[in-house]
């Protein structure tokens, strides 16, 4: 080998790094994209809510936690929509399906955990001391820890389940997505969010005693960390759940379809707190509830021939 062809190849060795060719982004479909971004908006402005003290604010006068809960009902909105509209347009891809699932570890991961702690701490710490703090690591007591962990086990199960979603489901394609593995994020946190508005509602609605109130308010505030984790939990498992928008929201439907939207829609209109709270525990227990009908099925007889 002459002096200039190893000169040359020494060039071509130094120059291969940084010609080295980077993956082009594909085009980004604008509406589906925009739909997706407002859910990680909605989560963003939950989080700015839930990290405030428990009080009234100018909307509408609700609480606080109220509004944070709102708005993740709003960010599951448009993330119901925008693979509906993906679908329609036929603008799926790839960086679509991992911006979806950034923005609902913000909707339905962060900001649920983050309403549970500061739900915890008004009526742990009590209500001044809540204004300057909120649960975390750090806490001297054994009880703040263990509600700050619930926090995180939520936050990191709702990494893996989106994680795994990604990885297991083969398309986005409606026949890929009737059922679920493990309970939904969204249904997660809609568990979570439905039952501290209807805490929130009842706390300020109510006109019984101040005693009654801090009863009601203290019960609330230790259970919710109880669902949180029974969320967390099923969110990992392999417990089925049904799609409730591909199911229910499908273009044909049969004639029974109309009572099972109309009449959760004239509940949600007299009791809307009380409809999301139980129609979301519901859904959440859907999944026991149908491996444990799944067993009862199949399982064999006792003393029946083989």
């Amino acid at each position: 080998m002459t002096e200039k062809q190893t000169n040359d190849n020494e060039d071509a060795n130094e120059r291969g790094p940084r010609q080295r060719k980077v993956r082009a982004l594909p085009p980004v479909s604008t509406i589906p994209t925009l739909f997706t971004l407002a859910n990680l908006v909605c989560g963003f402005a939950a989080i700015h809510y839930a990290s405030k003290p428990i009080g009234t604010t100018t909307i509408f006068d609700w609480s606080t936690l109220t509004v944070a809960g709102i708005l993740v009902f709003v960010g599951m909105f448009f993330d119901s929509v925008d693979g509906a509209v993906a679908r329609l347009t036929k603008s799926m891809s790839d960086v679509g399906a991992m911006l979806d699932s950034l923005s609902d570890i913000v909707t339905f991961g962060v900001a649920p955990a983050l309403m549970m702690l500061r739900l915890v701490s008004h009526y742990y710490y009590g209500p001044e001391e809540s204004q300057a703090s909120i649960i975390g690591p750090e806490a001297g007591d054994f009880f703040s820890k263990i509600i700050w962990g619930i926090a995180a086990v939520y936050l990191c199960c709702t990494a893996l389940r989106l994680a795994r979603f990604m990885v297991e489901t083969p398309s986005a394609s409606v026949e890929d997505h009737r059922l679920f593995s493990g309970l939904p994020t969204p249904g997660a946190a809609g568990a979570i969010a439905s039952l501290i508005v209807l805490q929130q509602h009842l706390l300020f609605t109510t006109s019984e005693t101040s005693t009654t109130q801090a009863v009601l308010a203290n019960t609330f505030a230790l259970g919710i960390p109880f669902v949180t984790l029974l969320c967390a939990f099923a969110m990992i498992s392999r417990l089925p759940y049904a799609h409730f928008v591909n199911r229910y929201l499908a273009p044909k439907q049969d004639f029974t379809w109309l009572a099972k939207i109309i009449i959760p829609l004239v509940f949600a209109s007299l009791w809307p707190q009380i409809t999301l709270a139980v129609g979301f525990t519901v859904y959440a227990l859907t999944g026991p509830l149908t491996l444990m009908q799944k067993k009862r099925v199949t399982a064999p007889e006792v003393g029946s021939n083989p």
